[in-house]
């Protein structure tokens, strides 16, 4: 908003500015009406704020007034049924209480007159009656001693010691062990891969045995080979050992044990 005071030398300030200008120009025109736009925004806003002030008064003028009346007429009392405590039925009667037999027990003073000694109890007297202060005719008390149970013994199984297993390679057997495929192809296994070169021109016969061992599994092990020709022995134990393949293990009593399995080499030289 302009100052009165000062709104004539604003003007001609303007009028300065603008003199030789277009002043149909719309700057001219804001600078000019500044002061009525401003007084005009201000009035607008103290309304508008006056309305929202005034809207709640001009809204419970409107309203109707609720009324709440009171109940009116008169009040029916019911009786209330009286509490009756429930009376226990069948109260048991106190117990009676068992005067018990006791006696007294006290050495005997000793006296001039042995005769007039008083004597103690006996045996029965203190077997049927409690110990007291004083001799007391009543019942028989009865012994509250429970006799103690003996401990009971837990008698666990007897304890079955597994089979001895006799691992030890046998002679007699009931099934003798076997080669897979036959013998005769364990012996032509044999010739094939044994190595004469050694003892061609000795124009000999060569004769040895070899023993081994024909274990669970279906191999063999403890080769031993026995003759006169220790050269000979020596390649009979190797080619035995080379040769691949599995056995079926000797049975004795219907299961699978180690046994001594002794097969005879001879071979011609010339």
């Amino acid at each position: 908003m302009k100052n009165p005071i000062t709104f004539n030398k604003d003007f001609r300030f303007n009028e300065v500015i603008f003199e030789n200008r277009n002043k149909a120009y719309g700057a001219y025109a804001i600078r000019n009406e500044e002061g009525s736009v401003l007084i005009k925004s201000l009035f607008a806003g103290v309304a508008f704020f006056a309305a929202i002030a005034v809207s709640p008064l001009i809204i419970n003028s409107f309203q109707t007034p609720v009324t709440v009346k009171a109940p009116i007429g008169p009040y029916i009392l019911k009786p209330v049924d009286q509490y009756t405590p429930d009376v226990p039925q069948n109260i048991p009667a106190p117990p009676v209480k068992i005067i018990e037999k006791t006696v007294k027990l006290d050495l005997p003073t000793p006296v001039r007159d042995a005769v007039k000694q008083v004597p103690a109890p006996t045996v029965t007297e203190t077997s049927e009656a409690r110990i007291g202060l004083e001799n007391t005719a009543g019942e028989t008390p009865v012994s509250d001693h429970i006799p103690v149970a003996p401990p009971t013994v837990n008698t666990a199984p007897a304890t079955v010691l597994p089979k001895a297993v006799n691992n030890n390679p046998v002679t007699a057997v009931d099934v003798e062990a076997a080669f897979i495929g036959g013998i005769n192809s364990f012996r032509a296994k044999v010739v094939n891969n044994f190595d004469a070169g050694a003892f061609e021109g000795s124009g000999g016969l060569m004769k040895t045995t070899v023993t081994f061992i024909v274990e669970k599994d279906g191999s063999i092990s403890s080769v031993k080979a026995v003759g006169q020709d220790g050269k000979f022995n020596t390649e009979a134990e190797k080619t035995i050992k080379a040769i691949k393949g599995k056995w079926v293990p000797a049975k004795l009593n219907g299961e699978f044990v180690r046994s001594y399995f002794k097969l005879p080499i001879a071979m011609q030289f010339e």
